[in-house]
């Protein structure tokens, strides 16, 4: 009975994961998507293309918008509506997160490292820090939290590794992040001067 639970447990613990991994990916693909027929439906002339780049022209203008001073109480007040809806709050902040990673001003796959796996056999896995201080969670300094990407999918895995079995890669963060997606099949170029 107990081992029943267990693994109903395992199955809802899996499935709500799931949940939360495709939740974002679709709801930004359904939002640009239903932005992209909207836009498209108010242009009257019927120009293959022109919905597409009237979509990103205001994207483009809306991120211009947003880094002005108007832009602030807007984003204050929204932040204050997503602090009464939890659900929403974790899926947003979980979007903005991953988006601000690859894209934002404070990027964190920044630093492309090899992690050694096992002490007894000579395998390594391609990676990226993304904190150094792990000291909010009670771990020491001689422990990094890594993020090792899937190969074939917007998906991986975070690890708290010893420092000592991670050695950095001097390559482009954005080369070596198609490189472990395309599972090793894209080249890699020099590391851009930053």
């Amino acid at each position: 009975m107990n081992e029943d639970r267990s693994i109903l447990r395992k199955i809802a613990g899996y499935f709500f994961q799931g949940l939360l991994f495709i939740t974002p990916v679709f709801v930004t693909v359904y939002i640009i998507f239903s932005l992209f027929i909207f836009v498209d439906g108010l242009i009257p002339f019927d120009v293959p293309g022109l919905g597409l780049l009237a979509l990103l022209l205001g994207l483009t203008l809306l991120g211009l918008l947003g880094n002005t001073i108007f832009a602030k109480p807007v984003y204050t007040y929204l932040q204050k509506l997503l602090d009464r809806a939890p659900l929403i709050k974790t899926v947003y902040n979980a979007v903005s997160d991953l988006m601000g990673a690859f894209v934002g001003k404070k990027k964190t796959f920044n630093q492309p490292v090899m992690v050694r796996l096992s002490q007894e056999y000579d395998l390594e896995k391609p990676g990226f820090i993304t904190a150094e201080n792990l000291a909010q969670l009670g771990i020491g300094d001689d422990k990094v939290a890594v993020y090792l990407p899937h190969s074939y999918a917007w998906s991986g895995n975070l690890f708290i590794v010893p420092r000592a079995n991670v050695r950095p890669v001097d390559v482009k963060a954005s080369d070596y992040m198609k490189f472990i997606v395309s599972a090793g099949v894209s080249n890699v170029g020099e590391k851009d001067e930053e």
